[in-house]
């Protein structure tokens, strides 16, 4: 069985002086005509990068963007996504800035069936607080878990970004049932560059599932902690990426999985059955 799947990555559009709101209001804009490319390609299963609706405001500690925040679903954002999803029958993976009350917010994102229902979201679980990613500032760590969608194509996961470098959570996701895991992110040349192509397959192979990484493009001003480099891809179970954008456009990725792969690659390392969970009580235990 296959899945076709799309990935969006995208530079900001206007410019940090500007409010959140007409941000949002151009970042909306310049996606619409890649969601409706998307419908009209066939894409089942859409993916936008993290918080896609504003710019990767945390190299800084300024309180003004706490007004990017929106509810979920109740925000104008995710019932937007419910109807394009139902125009398309095509499940979309919505990242936002999430109010879930004043002043507790979520890095957070919204999964819709393809029939536009709302089926709910993922929160961030891991945070970066070092010099140029001051996330803690803004989000509150997720606290829903690891949940997996059962949408009308696949069994769905979400990580998000800094999530990537904690293994526990992939398998988290697959043990929970997850065929397709998708990684919206923000992340800049420099330091974790090398990682980008490394441990998203090589998570793919240890949980026999397919990854998709979205990556934003561009640099953002007056932050410049350096350049986004896009490169979002699709990799399979084996640990191969099957199809990527480059490093510095707007895009959208469309491409099909092999569904049938996760469960053939499952078969063959039988990973899950050769884990030994009684033997790794340490690692949870407090430090």
């Amino acid at each position: 069985m296959k899945v076709r799947s799309g990935l969006i990555q995208m530079a900001l559009k206007g410019d940090t002086k500007m409010s959140p709101d007409e941000i949002t209001k151009l970042m909306i804009e310049a996606h619409i005509p890649y969601i409706e490319e998307a419908g009209e390609k066939g894409v089942q299963v859409l993916c936008m990068q993290e918080v896609f609706t504003q710019p990767y405001f945390c190299p800084s500690q300024d309180a003004r963007w706490y007004a990017a925040v929106e509810k979920i679903p109740e925000g104008p954002t995710t019932k937007l996504m419910q109807e394009y999803a139902k125009k398309y029958n095509m499940v979309i993976v919505v990242p936002i800035y999430e109010e879930e009350m004043t002043g507790v917010y979520y890095n957070t994102a919204a999964v819709i069936d393809a029939n536009g229902e709302y089926l709910g979201k993922y929160r961030k679980t891991h945070l970066p607080h070092v010099a140029g990613f001051y996330e803690k500032f803004f989000f509150k760590p997720g606290n829903l878990g690891y949940p997996v969608f059962e949408t009308a194509y696949c069994k769905l996961g979400v990580y998000i970004c800094y999530d990537r470098h904690f293994p526990e959570g992939w398998r988290a996701l697959c043990l929970n049932g997850a065929e397709y895991i998708v990684n919206p992110s923000a992340t800049v040349a420099g330091l974790s560059q090398y990682l980008w192509e490394l441990e998203q397959p090589a998570s793919a192979v240890a949980n026999g599932c397919y990854i998709g990484a979205i990556n934003r493009v561009g640099t953002e001003e007056p932050w410049n902690i350096g350049k986004f480099y896009g490169s979002s891809y699709v990799v399979n179970p084996r640990g191969k990426i099957e199809a990527q954008l480059d490093d510095h456009s707007d895009g959208l990725l469309v491409h099909d999985m092999e569904m049938d792969e996760v469960r053939e690659i499952r078969n063959l390392w039988q990973f899950f059955r050769d884990r030994r969970p009684e033997m790794y009580e340490d690692l949870t235990a407090l430090r």
